[in-house]
């Protein structure tokens, strides 16, 4: 990471990197700033592969984009696609990212939450999407992950009719995992990581590589396991498993 975040609270560990979106005066909502920060938090774990845990500071996860920002957005400014490439890059990386969302997540605060692999929620959590409402469209990857995340139907109902799903409603359509008491959300995500850190980090990696690949193929998974097949993990794993095995029987 490089130096000092205006935005974001990042705390770095061996394995996983924690960032707390951080504008508490505007509901943590997503600026030119914090979307520059967050690419260098990016460039950092496509350079060393760790987990992301992503969330929000205080009581709000994001409460959108920075509005100001956007009304004096043009043409140019979209065509940039300021904000969908950065969460394209977020969806990218290449070790698995969890979003530990509690109160709000609108606009472009539900969007970067829909970039991540896995969400979970406090009991407060409120996932939106009222672009229509401001005269634009949820443009930096609702359209295409919601209906990938819980079908056309509930994503039109979000996208189109204004509907905010709460936290209970989100389990239920399998856009988070679990809902936690909020004083318990952080820890409960640090346990989520480290049960997949107990796992090969380079079986964690390809798995996840072959699942978003577009237009998933058979031989996208042989590649896969062709290569770890090969490797010492795999077998220092099985080793290991067979040998506990032993000693039980």
């Amino acid at each position: 990471m490089t130096g000092t975040y205006r935005t974001l609270l990042v705390e770095e560990r061996a394995d996983r990197v924690v960032v707390s979106l951080h504008r508490p005066e505007v509901r943590n909502a997503i600026s030119g700033a914090m979307i520059e920060e967050l690419h260098d938090v990016c460039a950092s774990l496509e350079r060393e592969p760790r987990f992301l845990l992503l969330t929000g500071h205080g009581d709000t996860f994001a409460g959108g984009a920075d509005i100001g920002e956007l009304a004096r957005r043009g043409r140019e400014d979209a065509l940039r696609g300021i904000n969908s490439r950065l969460f394209d890059r977020v969806h990218r990386l290449p070790m698995p990212t969890l979003a530990a969302v509690d109160g709000w997540a609108l606009g472009g605060g539900a969007e970067l939450a829909y970039a991540c692999d896995l969400r979970i929620a406090g009991p407060d959590a409120k996932f939106g999407n009222p672009e229509p409402g401001l005269g634009i469209i949820a443009a930096a990857g609702a359209c295409r992950r919601l209906p990938e995340l819980v079908g056309a139907s509930v994503a039109k109902q979000v996208l189109l009719a204004g509907r905010t799903l709460d936290a209970e409603s989100a389990r239920a359509v399998g856009l988070v995992m679990d809902v936690v008491p909020a004083p318990s959300l952080i820890e409960h995500a640090h346990r989520v990581l480290d049960r997949m850190g107990r796992s090969s980090a380079i079986a964690l990696r390809l798995t996840k590589l072959v699942v978003d690949s577009p237009g998933a193929h058979p031989v996208a998974d042989d590649l896969a396991q062709a290569v770890l097949f090969e490797g010492s993990d795999k077998r220092d794993r099985m080793n290991a498993y067979l040998a506990k095995g032993s000693e039980t029987s």
